[in-house]
């Protein structure tokens, strides 16, 4: 299961890359439409969509993202989305999620449950052409937060970890494995802040170097908060893995359950 696992991960990373530095803006458009395909897909199946009924939400959800590129529209600022959906994404992972952990209600209607993932999967589809539209080195190294927080919180979690951060959501997850992650942020930050940004890129527009740290703590926490709603979704929906789409991993939403949270908002704090 590790050697899947691992050779699962090599192989998606190296066709992410490939794809952020190697593909036109329309191909790089296509490839977020396809996996954002894949990711309404799954999201349907925890909605308890029959197949016909998925696949009619996935086409629908990708229809919404290209929408952009049939009107040839161009935002404020050049956005590939209006702002408001970014601000809506925001909306929704710092207040609406964490009520909704708190509270842990569980939705009956399935119109609620898919609305709630388009507006999970549209804003964080949209902030991938975005944020590429800058740098396609500042997309990786927003991604680079959200892998780093991952790995130091389970391998401190692993090692340290005794007080349960949410036992009913995600049983695995500790107190500890936060402090790991958010100090393994910090110091990425103090990386970041050091080297100007990615590709030369100031940190922060306008700003000092030192906002960067808040900045991506910020984003380490919204992306925890991203994981434990995607748990919590999937514990409601009685399963343990989104889909089969990753073998030794599961679905797509499960390896993207943290980054749909921080990519709006990081196109908030970078872009904008």
């Amino acid at each position: 299961m590790l050697k899947t696992r691992v050779l699962t991960a090599v192989v998606l990373l190296a066709v992410l890359l490939s794809a952020l530095f190697l593909l036109p803006r329309n191909g790089w458009i296509a490839f977020c439409a396809l996996f954002l395909g894949i990711a309404a897909w799954e999201w349907g199946s925890l909605a308890a969509l029959a197949a016909l009924r998925r696949s009619v939400y996935a086409t629908l959800v990708v229809g919404l993202f290209v929408v952009p590129v049939f009107l040839e529209a161009a935002w404020a600022n050049g956005l590939y989305a209006p702002a408001w959906v970014y601000y809506a994404g925001a909306f929704f992972w710092i207040i609406l999620v964490p009520l909704w952990i708190w509270r842990r209600p569980h939705i009956v209607s399935r119109v609620w449950l898919l609305a709630a993932g388009t507006v999970v999967l549209l804003p964080a589809a949209a902030a991938l052409v975005d944020l590429r539209s800058v740098a396609p080195s500042l997309l990786l190294a927003v991604l680079a937060t959200v892998w780093i927080s991952d790995t130091a919180a389970y391998l401190i979690g692993m090692r340290f970890g005794k007080h349960k951060l949410a036992p009913i959501i995600s049983p695995g997850k500790t107190w500890e494995g936060v402090a790991g992650a958010l100090a393994a942020v910090a110091l990425y930050a103090l990386g970041w802040a050091s080297l100007g940004g990615p590709m030369g890129m100031p940190v922060w527009p306008g700003g000092a170097p030192g906002w960067i740290l808040p900045v991506l703590l910020g984003l380490a926490v919204v992306g925890m908060i991203g994981d434990l709603f995607e748990s919590l979704i999937k514990r409601q929906a009685g399963v343990k893995d989104s889909g089969t789409f990753l073998p030794g991993h599961g679905g797509l939403l499960d390896r993207i359950d943290a980054p749909v949270a921080v990519l709006p908002l990081a196109v908030l704090a970078f872009v904008r």
